[in-house]
């Protein structure tokens, strides 16, 4: 798999002298979707502003479909369609008119049946004749998805898409990037709903104060970093863990009948058996066990806490 977009010792000073981006080097393979994580102010708008050319570099490089952004704009912008955090439609432009319009920024002939069949996918066609302003919320955000695909792009940038949205549209959407993705489009995602980068993305970025921590694919980061967890649920409370378990490193719950024994999925052995036998010597009943994944959360909040520290 080939790079769509290529980001090069990326640097972004502001005014002031804060500096945004420190050196930022990515590469997004054609066709996936990749999922860009990160505190506030970590980056992440920064460095797609720069990739889609709302923002100008202060030094490096950076491509699209090979494209330099700087050098060969027009080329570059023409590939990306962008769906930004915040709402700024012209209120009193109808809907299929303000999708029609954007299109057309892009120098493209006239597609209604194309405009059709994205506003039916977004459940807007009935609104295709309401003006923005008579819109909710949520429908004023399925418009700015609807221009972001206007131009048949094949690059798609969702800048914190469904933050604030009704269950029904983050359906629509991830849907929506689903069929995509089936058609080759590279897709980047920044979320705060770290449960579908989960589910949908391919790799994961994790960028704080200006630098990328890691990307790296979803599952082989799940099993990397990801921790299983068996929580002990024992006939009777205990008021401490006896001295013939300290090996076993067991955490407390606020349920005094609960231990909890944390261990690696990829280690040859889990030692789970032999905890079990130990806790029968040392005269502990069970009652029941259960046994938890880490989520990518539990990852992303590990991987910023250190960065912090």
């Amino acid at each position: 798999m080939s790079a769509k977009i290529t980001v090069r010792d990326l640097h972004k000073t502001f005014e002031g002298g804060f500096e945004a981006l420190k050196g930022v080097n990515l590469d997004i393979e054609d066709g996936e979707i990749l999922a860009l994580l990160g505190p506030n102010g970590a980056g992440k708008t920064t460095l797609i502003s720069i990739i889609c050319g709302i923002s100008t570099l202060t030094s490096g490089k950076v491509t699209v479909g090979g494209h330099d952004v700087i050098d060969d704009y027009r080329a570059a912008r023409r590939l990306i369609g962008v769906v930004p955090q915040e709402i700024n439609l012209e209120p009193f432009e109808k809907v299929l008119n303000t999708v029609r319009l954007s299109r057309g920024l892009f120098g493209l002939p006239r597609n209604e049946d194309y405009l059709e069949s994205i506003l039916r996918k977004l459940s807007l066609w009935d609104k295709k004749d309401d003006q923005i302003n008579a819109l909710s919320g949520g429908m004023k955000r399925r418009v700015l998805i609807a221009k972001a695909l206007s131009h048949e792009p094949n690059v798609l940038f969702l800048d914190e898409p469904t933050a604030g949205v009704d269950v029904e549209l983050r359906k629509d959407m991830w849907d929506i990037v689903a069929d995509m993705k089936a058609q080759g489009t590279t897709i980047i995602l920044t979320t705060h709903y770290i449960e579908e980068a989960e589910a949908i993305a391919d790799r994961v970025g994790v960028i704080s104060k200006g630098e990328i921590l890691l990307v790296e694919e979803t599952e082989g980061l799940m099993k990397r970093m990801g921790r299983k967890e068996m929580t002990i649920e024992l006939q009777s409370p205990v008021d401490a863990i006896p001295k013939s378990l300290s090996n076993y490193n067991l955490g407390r719950t606020d349920n005094p009948c609960e231990l909890v024994y944390a261990y690696d999925t990829r280690a040859e052995r889990t030692g789970i058996t032999k905890l079990l036998a130990d806790l029968a010597t040392a005269g502990l009943t069970l009652r029941d066990v259960q046994t938890s994944q880490s989520s990518l959360e539990d990852i992303f909040v590990s991987l910023v806490t250190e960065d912090a520290t």
